[in-house]
């Protein structure tokens, strides 16, 4: 279990990916339907 461990945090860190060990930090500000809903309309002339 070092660098070379797709499966662990360590493995993951070294090879840049993201996975169950090491998942992504949610931005509230850009996910789902909330980030569409926020974001202005532009009108149809």
């Amino acid at each position: 279990m070092g660098k070379g461990d797709k499966k662990s945090k360590k493995g993951k860190l070294f090879k840049g990916s993201y996975g169950n060990s090491r998942p992504r930090k949610a931005n509230k500000a850009h996910t789902g339907a909330s980030a569409a809903l926020s974001q202005p309309r532009k009108s149809k002339k």
